[in-house]
């Protein structure tokens, strides 16, 4: 009989990458594998295009900051969730859960302890997410990205493994990325991605820029769903939705890169070697978990931040410029770290914890 796992985790794809690049080692040892998400968020669309993968949707509150009557309803949506992902774990009988976050979690692991299955969790960001900060309780062990974060967690069940980068990432082709994106070789190439969702302050910005920055770039602009404007044709500019099997290849042929300050994604562009501009999620529409994350890679001297409140055409246009001009500074900052073997140790935890 098969071992079997199941993963959970999303609303976002920084919630669904590090799942992403577990899955294989797992599907690859002989595993069954379950997926425990949303009807509709992101993690369905990312987790069909595995086949081997059991998809399994259930109920879930939304974890709001702000005030809504969805508030009200969001409790029942949880609790139902629990029962909804009680009985599936019932029936799958998984060996081990792996949870990387999200407020779709939050369900999984809470019923995963009531059935007496070993929950591990895992934490990108400086400080825990609100979902895992509810779960903590009930897992086994937790891993952590960052050190600063052992801080605030229970000494005994928790570890620092450093950043999980897709091994996929690092396979990029710059030819491959030239033919996708129909660009030539030539300027050098500015990648710019809000989110999983898109962000319209920073396409709004961009698009404000555009003649300057085309001036001396080549742009990919990654604009988040419903958000690439048809009416808009420059030469040396090239619009997508959103991209996931040809990222690596964009990425391969980027120079420079905008972003968010998603933790998963920027390990993933410093991994890569790559020269950021970030403009974190302000704290109105976050806890503040990008701000913190911006900071200490500008410390570090890994990339350049850029608030969002002071985010203008002229003010994006300036700072590319600036990381551009001192890209080699960066770069040399970026040679000093070094990726450890992060996604082996959260497989060891993962099997430790299945055979305990």
């Amino acid at each position: 009989m098969k071992d079997r796992i199941v993963f959970t985790g999303g609303g976002s794809a920084g919630h669904v990458s590090v799942n992403l690049a577990l899955i294989p080692h797992f599907l690859r040892e002989g595993w069954e594998v379950h997926y425990i998400g949303s009807h509709t968020g992101i993690e369905k669309d990312l987790i069909a295009r595995l086949p081997e993968v059991h998809y399994h949707p259930i109920s879930t509150g939304k974890l709001r900051r702000y005030r809504s009557m969805e508030n009200v309803k969001d409790p029942f949506r949880t609790l139902k969730g629990i029962g909804q992902a009680y009985h599936l774990i019932r029936r799958i009988k998984p060996a081990v859960i792996f949870s990387k976050g999200g407020f779709v979690s939050v369900p999984v692991v809470i019923a995963g302890r009531l059935k007496g299955v070993p929950v591990v969790i895992h934490e990108s960001d400086l400080t825990p997410g609100l979902a895992n900060r509810i779960s903590i309780p009930f897992a086994n062990r937790v891993c952590t990205t960052f050190p600063e974060t052992l801080e605030q967690l229970p000494a005994a069940k928790s570890r620092c493994v450093g950043a999980i980068v897709r091994p996929e990432l690092l396979k990029g082709r710059i030819e491959r990325g030239y033919r996708f994106s129909g660009l030539e070789p030539g300027l050098p190439v500015l990648l710019i991605m809000g989110g999983s969702l898109g962000a319209k302050k920073i396409n709004d910005a961009v698009r404000g820029a555009l003649t300057p920055l085309l001036s001396g770039f080549q742009i990919v602009h990654l604009t988040g769903k419903g958000q690439v404007d048809h009416s808009l044709h420059r030469y040396g500019y090239v619009q997508f939705e959103y991209v996931n099997e040809e990222l690596p290849d964009l990425l391969a042929m980027a120079d420079l890169v905008v972003s968010r300050a998603g933790s998963n994604s920027i390990f993933e562009f410093l991994a890569l070697r790559k020269p950021m501009v970030l403009i974190p999620l302000p704290k109105g529409a976050s806890r503040g978990d990008q701000i913190l994350n911006a900071q200490s890679f500008e410390k570090s001297g890994y990339a350049s931040v850029l608030p969002e409140e002071d985010l203008t055409p002229e003010a994006l246009q300036a700072r590319v410029e600036s990381v551009w001009n001192e890209r080699d500074t960066y770069r040399a900052n970026m040679e000093s770290y070094h990726a450890d073997s992060a996604l082996d140790q959260v497989r060891e935890l993962i099997m430790e914890a299945a055979h305990k």
